[in-house]
């Protein structure tokens, strides 16, 4: 409301503009403009700066800032030149009269500004990286002050694990979904394929319990305009995980390697659990249920209570039984952990 109202008032103040030209008629005699003209022209003006703000995609601030600065150099460029441009005229007009000098000054100054501020913008926002090297100790980034966001990807949403992990309490960092992940999960939820539709719905529950949860700080995050393209979901939160300077939550692999590669801080949620699991060393005994068979002969697979994988050598001759195993070795990666055995009467098998 309070925008509307803004340009409204700005819309008002363009046609409060020419009517103060049509009552003072300041410069405009020597070009014999018709005062409704000039009245239409400043209206017409408002009217497509408040139609191109309205149109125009969501702005970044360091645009805004570099767009400034940019106006305050150019405006004191051609201020400066105002004397030049006085001094040319003067010199080769000497037979026009003083009104007429005046009025090609106003007009040339005109010119000077809008090409000087120009330059300026476009100077400024094509070397806004090496500003710094200008003037010490001043940059176009944003400093993150405190705990650093956390952007979290449309699979730790459908994993569901994070909403358990905000209820404890241990996030400090506020949690910032972006609206294209947004988007992915309510595609993924209309899907024509049971399996995904339910995978998406799940995403949006999670969703929903995070900002239910009074402990953490839920964040709908619109992305920039370059944002909106037709990139893929993992670039686009990658380049807004370096814009922000945040985190990434992921338990996607490919995810994780690309973001490790563009310098984006990941937080994979399966090192996250495998952190947390008890450490398992060759030589202990466990117990484990065998659920199906293996891939090599003899092999059977079960599954501890948090879901690692257990291998066992001659367990195929156990399925659907609680057997007692050793452990030979234990496999860690990021995608989960796995754990090989035998059993306690076989003798040492080896594990590739």
């Amino acid at each position: 409301m309070v925008l509307q109202v803004l340009r409204a008032l700005f819309v008002l103040l363009m046609a409060a503009i020419g009517y103060y030209l049509i009552q003072e008629q300041v410069g405009f005699n020597l070009y014999a403009i018709p005062p409704w003209l000039m009245m239409m022209i400043t209206l017409c003006i408002g009217v497509l700066v408040v139609c191109i703000d309205i149109l125009s995609p969501r702005r970044k601030l360091a645009i805004f800032s570099g767009t400034f600065m940019g106006l305050i150099v150019g405006m004191l460029m051609s201020y400066l030149f105002s004397f030049i441009v006085q001094l040319l005229v003067d010199r080769y007009m000497p037979d026009a009269s003083q009104g007429q000098r005046t009025a090609l000054v106003h007009y040339l100054n005109i010119i000077v500004a809008v090409v000087f501020s120009y330059l300026a913008i476009s100077f400024i926002l094509q070397t806004k990286d090496d500003f710094r090297f200008i003037i010490p100790y001043v940059e176009f980034s944003k400093q993150t002050q405190g705990a650093r966001p956390i952007l979290l990807d449309t699979s730790v949403l459908i994993d569901g694990r994070i909403a358990d992990i905000a209820e404890t309490g241990i996030l400090e960092s506020r949690l910032v979904v972006p609206r294209f992940v947004l988007a992915e999960l309510q595609t993924i939820a209309d899907s024509g394929d049971k399996l995904k539709r339910n995978r998406g719905r799940r995403g949006l529950d999670v969703l929903q319990r995070l900002q239910s949860n009074k402990r953490t700080e839920v964040t709908l995050y619109d992305s920039s305009a370059r944002d909106s393209g037709p990139e893929d979901v993992d670039a686009k939160l990658t380049n807004l995980g370096a814009e922000l300077n945040a985190r990434v939550l992921t338990n996607d692999f490919n995810l994780n390697k690309v973001a490790s590669v563009r310098g984006v801080d990941v937080i994979n949620i399966n090192d996250l659990a495998n952190a947390l699991k008890p450490v398992v060393l060759p030589g202990e005994r466990m117990t484990v249920r065998m659920l199906k068979p293996g891939e090599s002969p003899g092999q059977g697979v079960g599954y501890l209570v948090d879901g690692t994988m257990v291998v066992v050598e001659q367990g195929r001759q156990h399925l659907n039984e609680e057997i007692e195993f050793t452990v030979t070795s234990v496999l860690q990666t990021s995608a989960g952990k796995m754990i090989f055995g035998r059993l306690p009467h076989e003798s040492p098998a080896k594990v590739s």
